[in-house]
């Protein structure tokens, strides 16, 4: 068998979950490597320093290193130019297009799909008001782009055979936008580099990119009323504006080294996070360091966080369930008082569902049970 594998994009700044499956994947199957773009290949730090990455035109456009998401109408054009016709097995890593690929019916092609595209489908209205393309005359323009995608988006989901999705929040997703049935199997998440630490300091923490959709305004302005300390780690376009609302009890330290980020999660006191994410890897990450989380439910929170009223012996945090300031401190206030019965060892033990070799274990099976059957219908 000859495996392909295709991702939406490979740059230095992208090192999110999507790309560590990339990475776990290609540790145990040699497939051939593709993307809209490639230059994580000519750093020198990365695992796919010098190896051989196939890419579409999108490669040569002007500031594409940057983000080839200012290239958005072009990329379900991109993603179907690259040339799969030699492989038997297609795997796709799929935040946006890489599922759209091209392929025969002799040809299986297996998707692990991160999240349907969230600006064509229920952040459209975020990335509307958040985005100078969202009014006026290229309003009009944007919304009818949005259109199309959602069109394309649901044609590219019937050339995958077979789906898997990083959690049963986004399973209901796919179904919803694609009417498609999905797998899951989590994540895989690096836990080395992690620290378990029983001995907590008296600071909360935060750690995400600085977008609208992540709340941590909302995060801010609760702790601002609290008054009680939160260190906030992360860069992205409402850092200025976080900085400027926080009071002295909020430190505001931006984008940090890895040591630091590991270093202030193993002493937290908890990890606070309000975004409705797909998976939420970073909520695994604060576990893994045996520190408790207190955390919006929606997404998959709710399938990686124990809450300490539904598990008194298990708990390893507290969900909340709205993305209000009130909420929030309402959460906060209760973890205080019922921090005690969290033990920061059933914390870690939490984390370790979502290692690497857990993951690679239910993929290769999924994968050869497909295969099996896939040849097995070609047979026939």
């Amino acid at each position: 068998m000859k495996y392909a594998l295709v991702h939406e994009w490979l740059t230095p700044l992208a090192t999110g979950g999507s790309e560590l499956v990339v990475k776990e994947i290609l540790q145990h199957i040699d497939a051939d490597l593709y993307a809209l773009i490639d230059f994580e290949s000519r750093n020198p730090e990365s695992y796919l320093y010098k190896r051989k990455i196939g890419t579409t035109f999108l490669q040569k456009m002007p500031m594409a290193k940057k983000g080839v998401q200012k290239y958005l109408p072009l990329l379900p054009i991109a993603i179907e130019q690259i040339d799969l016709r030699e492989y038997e097995i297609v795997l796709s890593s799929s935040h946006a297009v890489a599922k759209g690929v091209l392929t025969s019916p002799q040809q299986l092609h297996i998707c692990y799909c991160h999240t349907p595209m969230r600006y064509a489908w229920e952040m459209t209205f975020d990335y509307l008001d958040n985005s100078k393309a969202g009014r006026g005359v290229p309003g009009i323009l944007t919304r009818y782009l949005l259109h199309r995608l959602r069109e394309w988006e649901v044609i590219s989901a019937n050339r995958v055979d077979y789906f898997i999705a990083n959690s049963k929040h986004t399973a209901r997703r796919i179904w919803r936008c694609y009417r498609r049935e999905a797998a899951v199997i989590y994540p895989p998440v690096e836990q080395e580099k992690f620290k378990y630490t029983e001995d907590k300091e008296d600071y909360y923490i935060t750690v995400c990119r600085l977008v609208s959709y992540k709340k941590v305004s909302l995060i801010v302005q609760a702790f601002n009323e609290m008054g009680k300390p939160l260190i906030v780690i992360g860069s992205g376009p409402e850092l200025a504006q976080i900085r400027k609302m926080a009071k002295p009890n909020v430190k505001i330290l931006g984008w940090q080294p890895e040591s630091v980020v590991c270093e202030s999660l193993e002493k937290a006191k908890a990890f606070v996070y309000a975004a409705c994410e797909d998976f939420g890897i970073a909520l695994v990450e604060a576990q893994a360091c045996g520190t408790p989380v207190i955390a919006y439910r929606g997404g998959g929170a709710g399938e990686t966080v124990r809450d300490i009223r539904q598990h008194p012996k298990e708990g390893t945090g507290w969900l909340f369930g709205e993305q209000t300031v009130a909420s929030i401190i309402e959460a906060v206030e209760s973890f205080e008082t019922s921090r005690q019965k969290i033990a920061p060892e059933q914390v870690r033990e939490q984390a370790l569902k979502f290692t690497p070799k857990i993951f690679a274990e239910r993929y290769l099976s999924f994968l050869e049970r497909q295969e099996r059957e896939f040849q097995s219908k070609n047979a026939g």
